[in-house]
């Protein structure tokens, strides 16, 4: 699923990642990413307006959801 090089990823955390890329790819709307596990929550403050789903520990892939598509896709250790 990776479009790039996987490197930095943790091997332990690539079939998640992928397991989510793979679901934001194909959603219509946010609701989408509310699947069990994945904890979707929206960002606040700086940062509204940016969902996240949780991967492991504090790494979440944030992104963007407008007119039915993902944007700004990004895996992070956000805290």
């Amino acid at each position: 699923m990776f479009r790039g090089n996987p490197k930095g990823i943790e091997a332990a955390l690539r079939r998640k990642v992928e397991n989510i890329l793979a679901t934001l790819n194909s959603a219509t709307e946010v609701e989408a990413m509310n699947i069990p596990g994945y904890r979707l929550h929206p960002l606040r403050g700086e940062l509204a307006g940016v969902w996240a789903v949780s991967v492991s520990g504090n790494w979440r892939i944030t992104f963007r959801f407008e007119n039915g598509v993902a944007s700004d896709v990004d895996f992070t250790d956000y805290h």
